[in-house]
């Protein structure tokens, strides 16, 4: 009973001993944390709770915000000609350029995980789009598919094809945004996401089905697709979300033309809330817009449980 109570003792004073240190651990630690702290509440989360506040208002930023409840809203699914539009379009610029993209990111991951020579050129080449930043890429996709004097077009002519105007053509202005799109990302991080689960699939899985006699769309269907499918359903997240926000390519290469052809929901967001001043209407699309966001990623959630392996479980 002795030895306890003086362990305990000892106990007492070496944690009264230690404390001083970890409290000032701890300070270090909030204080390398501060920068991030300040970003989060001063730039995300102070912003969002004072947009969910204006998007129950009529606010121009010239006046004080008025309260008018639920008003937004019911303006935006009574009385908005161009918000069922510009949701469908940005839903058929996602059926677009989400399954090609992640299946040509995938595509490009098998073949460049291959023992083939010159393996790590390849890779480079494929990855310097990304590096482009978008809106370069949107000016120089605009030259290149000029309707006039446009190399793609000359290359067309040449061939005996009739092409299209591109970004000048209501049919084909979204799909050419598609295709700029999956131009600069079907190389890039999405790849090598891709690359890096291929390699943590177990090698003598194959070396296994190569002795059973399985060929290589056999062992790609059976071995890799399974396998791969926690990345392939991470990549269609991002991909999803990020196609659901397109704004930028919309915006310089055609500002929503022709004939609201590229109008997709980002830059209905973008007129209301800075061109028309409308920031409190602007407010409510872009909460509305949230919620579909984060429903279609929940949706994707539990859908998944269908069809995705987890090696190991």
């Amino acid at each position: 009973m002795d030895y306890t109570l003086e362990s305990s003792s000892a106990s007492g004073r070496l944690k009264r001993r230690v404390s001083p240190i970890v409290l000032r651990e701890n300070k270090y630690g909030y204080l390398f944390l501060m920068p991030w702290l300040i970003g989060f509440f001063g730039l995300f989360l102070g912003p969002a709770l004072a947009s969910l506040y204006f998007s129950f208002t009529r606010y121009n930023v010239l006046s004080p915000a008025t309260w008018i409840g639920p008003g937004n809203y019911v303006r935006m699914f009574t009385q908005d000609n161009l918000f069922y539009t510009s949701l469908v379009r940005t839903l058929y610029f996602t059926g677009l350029s989400v399954p090609l993209g992640v299946l040509g990111s995938m595509a490009l991951a098998i073949l460049l995980n291959m023992e083939v020579r010159g393996k790590v050129l390849y890779r480079t080449l494929f990855f310097m789009p990304s590096l482009v930043p978008l809106v370069s890429a949107v000016v120089l996709w605009l030259w290149l598919l000029n309707p006039d004097w446009g190399i793609v077009n000359n290359a067309l002519r040449s061939m005996g094809v009739s092409p299209p105007s591109w970004f000048g053509d209501r049919r084909w202005a979204l799909p050419s945004l598609a295709m700029v799109g999956l131009w600069g990302s079907v190389g890039g991080t999405r790849m090598i996401i891709f690359l890096a689960g291929l390699q943590g699939i177990p090698a003598e899985m194959y070396d296994a089905a190569h002795i059973d006699g399985a060929g290589a769309w056999n062992r790609i269907r059976h071995i890799t697709l399974p396998l791969l499918s926690p990345t392939i359903f991470f990549n269609t997240v991002l991909a999803i979300i990020g196609s659901l926000q397109a704004f930028q390519g919309a915006f310089v290469a055609t500002e929503g033309g022709p004939a609201y052809a590229t109008w997709v929901f980002g830059m209905h967001i973008y007129k209301h809330a800075f061109d028309y001043w409308n920031m409190g209407y602007g407010s409510a699309l872009a909460w509305f817009f949230a919620i579909v966001i984060i429903a279609l990623t929940i949706m994707q959630q539990r859908l998944s449980t269908k069809w995705v392996y987890y090696y190991g479980e």
